[in-house]
């Protein structure tokens, strides 16, 4: 990977990470139309690499929320387990949250079903397709969420195993998680926000996954060249990111899913068209 077609990708990345249109799918296809070589394990594992770029954004943004603890006393004859949950509530909560995706995303790695996934631009398009169809309708289905509801450990649960759903490129884990938190009876504001804070922990486990694989398959990748572009990568991405959060909070909160739909539908089915028309998407091959 040269240093433009990296800043390129990170761009992309940063832009889409928290939007619900899929940003390894978008990574997968920006990969595509700079003729990028799939099946290279170093390629796949950037891919994911990157977005933890992304994520620590969230960290940076709410900051208060993940360096603040529960000081309100426990209530009285707590068990030392109940006392640290009520002080850790929020570590917890997350930690309640990832389990699914922990357990669906090592069977998808180990199984190579991941790694199949993302060497697929069709997969990509159809689930765009897919998933626009559906958030054109989704407003409509879910948005019935109320303030007064608070994130307790069985919504955290469930929003995990819609997340689960995003190890398909093309699904978006944003989408999947913030439509899981509005099945819960959360406000889109308050899902989108526990989307973000979810990613943390997920995007941390997969990154350090992809690292410790890297280094296992041939530690010949870790050339000063690679390590450079991962760094790159992870910089550009984290600022992009950090500037597309807060207008993406703002602008789902007051308009809702119905654009972004119409834009999946718009580049899945232009990719569609493409492949089965017996076009390559490379703009270079």
């Amino acid at each position: 990977m040269t240093w433009l077609e990296t800043v390129i990708i990170a761009i992309v990345e940063g832009l889409t990470e928290f939007l619900p249109v899929s940003s390894t799918g978008h990574m997968i296809i920006a990969q595509n139309l700079l003729g990028i070589p799939q099946g290279d394990s170093f390629v796949h594992a950037f891919t994911f690499i990157i977005q933890f770029g992304a994520i620590l954004s969230v960290v940076c943004l709410y900051w208060k929320r993940f360096f603040v603890f529960n000081t309100t006393p426990a209530p009285a004859g707590s068990s030392l387990f109940q006392r640290l949950k009520h002080r850790y509530h929020f570590y917890w909560l997350l930690f309640v949250g990832v389990l699914p995706a922990v357990v669906i995303g090592l069977l998808a790695k180990k199984s190579g079903l991941l790694d199949w996934l993302l060497d697929s631009v069709l997969v990509v398009a159809i689930m765009l397709v897919v998933g626009g169809i559906f958030m054109l309708f989704c407003d409509k289905l879910f948005n019935k969420g109320s303030d007064a509801n608070q994130m307790t450990e069985r919504r955290a649960f469930a929003i995990g195993l819609y997340q689960c759903i995003s190890v398909i490129p093309g699904v978006s884990r944003s989408m999947a998680t913030i439509v899981g938190g509005m099945t819960q009876g959360l406000t889109r504001q308050r899902a989108a926000e526990f989307s973000f804070f979810l990613a943390v922990p997920t995007m941390a486990g997969a990154t350090l996954l992809d690292l410790l694989d890297l280094l296992k398959e041939d530690a010949a990748w870790a050339t000063p060249h690679n390590i450079t572009m991962l760094i790159l990568g992870c910089v550009v991405a984290f600022i992009v990111a950090l500037l597309a959060m807060k207008w993406f909070v703002a602008f789902l909160t007051k308009y809702g899913f119905k654009a972004f739909g119409y834009y999946r539908i718009i580049v899945g089915g232009i990719i569609l068209v493409l492949l089965l028309t017996g076009h390559s998407l490379a703009m270079v091959d």
